[in-house]
């Protein structure tokens, strides 16, 4: 009795423990879920207009009416709601859009093998649809590796595949398959039609939106770091250490989100004009200043690992002076410019105060470029000390020149996109002053010239 006592109290003991463990795991995945909505609400909502999507559809099953002209048929709606509905906006038309022309041209195409075929009798047809299967199968995939088409079409050349196949060897009569493609496009239709209708009424996400904010954030990024990098880094090594994780982790964000960018710019193409993005508007161009920014944040990496495996020392005053001060105003000054752009950006503003900042951190590297060919710093400083600090400011240089090319890349995209042009303050007031001026001045014949003052 006290050994089936002690069995029963053993296995009871370990369904409490198996229960326990199923609550925690539970639990901790409850709040997995309410860190991931609350990071990003548009997901809760997108999972909502997904169920949404399919309680419309799913009214082709239960409104009688439209079930006896669809049948069965109706399920390619569900399933097209199911395939096609993504979390933006030119996600789901692209998608979308793919699927029904896919459908619709591959489906008429097989139509018409499907005829050809059976024009040769019972010996012929088999052999003649295996052809065209093979053919299409074969054109269309080798299509796929083209870079636009794999872009843009890739979705679409598989379900073209996959329509013909399905066609093209069905044994059904030619009328019956006219009847059957008839009701599969229209359901499909019906299916991409209630997805890209909600996707774009009720809270959409604009992939164009994200890439915009996307390629400012990662601007930011850089700015930060060269804001931080100034005299931080130039202060001993046990300085650094304390204050390293402020700024350093920033750029790294960057070089994690890779092709990302590339992926936003394939689904805006798809979008129709909404807010400040008009119809056309140059998606391509933040591609391009995308690349820039990955490229300057690897070139900052470099700069990163370089200094945290080297201990640069500035006791001497010709190092500081002819080296450690260009640095400085080099990385302030450049993220100064930086942030110009990023705020440019945002409010779709002409980045016109970034001019001066690139202007001065342009002429602190010319100095140092200058102090480094000097003969005199090599001769008069420690090599050990030197070359450190040196190795620095040329790769701090490289920095800035790809500061340069992201500025210009970023006028390119204002002209592009046409964006507004705002006149500062000071340059306001300077020119009411030259107008009250002018209407002092006596008509006496004499002729003034009016020079405009740059408010900088």
């Amino acid at each position: 009795m006290e050994i089936g006592c002690d069995e029963k109290v053993g296995l009871l003991g370990k369904g409490w423990i198996w229960v326990k463990g199923l609550v925690g795991k539970l639990v901790g995945v409850a709040r997995k879920a309410k860190a991931l909505g609350k990071d990003d609400p548009r997901r809760v909502i997108h999972s909502l207009k997904l169920g949404l999507a399919l309680t419309i559809v799913s009214l082709l099953y239960y409104y009688k009416p439209l079930y006896a002209n669809f049948g069965v048929s109706a399920m390619w709606a569900v399933i097209t709601v199911v395939v096609v509905f993504e979390f933006s906006v030119g996600a789901t038309l692209g998608k979308g859009l793919n699927r029904a022309l896919g459908t619709l041209f591959a489906g008429a195409l097989g139509a018409v093998a499907h005829h050809l075929a059976a024009l040769s009798g019972h010996v012929g047809q088999p052999i003649l649809t295996t052809i065209f299967v093979f053919l299409l199968a074969c054109i269309l995939t080798f299509v796929r590796f083209f870079p636009n088409i794999k872009a843009k079409h890739d979705y679409g050349m598989v379900i073209g595949i996959l329509t013909f196949s399905l066609v093209s060897i069905s044994e059904l009569q030619d009328d019956q398959i006219f009847e059957l493609l008839q009701k599969r496009v229209s359901t499909i239709f019906i299916g991409v039609s209630v997805c890209v209708v909600i996707s774009i009424l009720i809270s959409p996400v604009w992939a164009g939106q994200d890439l915009h904010n996307r390629i400012a954030l990662n601007i930011e990024n850089l700015a930060i770091f060269l804001e931080g990098f100034g005299a931080e880094y130039f202060k001993t090594l046990q300085d650094r250490e304390a204050k390293d994780e402020k700024f350093t982790q920033a750029y790294k964000s960057i070089l994690k989100s890779s092709g990302i960018e590339e992926t936003l710019y394939n689904f805006a193409r798809w979008e129709p004009g909404h807010g400040c993005f008009q119809f056309r508007h140059p998606w391509k161009q933040y591609l391009k200043i995308g690349t820039l920014t990955h490229e300057c944040a690897y070139r900052i990496d470099a700069l990163h690992r370089n200094l945290s495996a080297s201990n640069i020392q500035v006791s001497q005053e010709i190092i500081r002076t002819e080296i450690t001060e260009p640095c400085i105003e080099m990385s302030i000054e450049s993220g100064k410019a930086l942030r110009q752009l990023v705020s440019s950006i945002r409010e779709m503003t002409r980045p016109t105060k970034s001019e001066i900042h690139i202007h001065n951190s342009k002429a602190a590297a010319k100095k140092l470029r200058t102090s480094l060919r000097s003969s005199r710093l090599w001769e008069d400083c420690d090599l050990l000390t030197l070359i450190p600090a040196a190795t620095t400011g040329s790769l701090l240089v490289d920095v800035v020149e790809c500061s340069e090319k992201i500025a210009e890349a970023v006028q390119e995209l204002a002209s592009l996109a046409h964006f507004k042009t705002v006149v500062s303050l000071e340059k306001s007031e300077a020119s009411a002053h030259i107008i009250e001026v002018e209407k002092g001045q006596p008509k006496n014949g004499i002729s003034f010239v009016t020079i405009p003052i740059s408010g900088g």
